[in-house]
């Protein structure tokens, strides 16, 4: 994370984040860098449909699709870039190895991540499934799968 945070600072960039299965995860690894403030702009944890619904979230989305799916992690990245005025956003949302009896679904122990690109208004976009019965352990893998992902962006341009 401190390479991307390196990155953000050197190009005057900013980034925010909407969380659900990572529980606030990313802002966390985030905010340990010294220097962040310079980058982060908003971190939004929100694991109710009703939160993410406040947060912007159309209700029909989430009934199309499921509140555990990627036309969800894109909304959740494209608000916490618009709510945080950042350059980028990051999108977290999926199951951990518990069935949720308020959004009950087919799609266990998967999760879905999206970063959107504010300026080129583009998103890349990760479904990964998780195997661990441990929760930290798979927020830990999450993690390492978007730092990457971050830090290919960001090399990119």
């Amino acid at each position: 994370m401190k390479e991307i945070i390196e990155i953000l600072t050197k190009r005057k960039e900013t980034i925010s984040t909407m969380e659900s299965c990572t529980g606030g995860m990313v802002a966390n690894e985030i905010t340990n860098i010294p220097g962040a403030s310079e980058v982060f702009q908003l971190g939004i944890v929100s694991y109710s449909n009703h939160m993410k619904e406040k947060y912007g979230i159309d209700s029909k989305i989430i009934d199309q699709y499921t509140v555990y799916s990627m036309e969800v992690a894109k909304e959740m990245a494209r608000l916490a870039t618009v709510n945080g005025e950042s350059d980028y956003g990051v999108g977290i949302t999926g199951t951990l190895n518990r069935q949720d009896p308020n959004n009950p679904t087919d799609k266990m122990n998967m999760v879905y991540f999206a970063i959107y690109d504010q300026k080129k208004d583009t998103y890349i976009e990760q479904t990964m499934s998780v195997s661990s019965f441990d929760r930290v352990e798979n927020k830990k893998m999450i993690m390492r799968l978007l730092v990457m992902r971050l830090k290919t962006l960001l090399e990119g341009k």
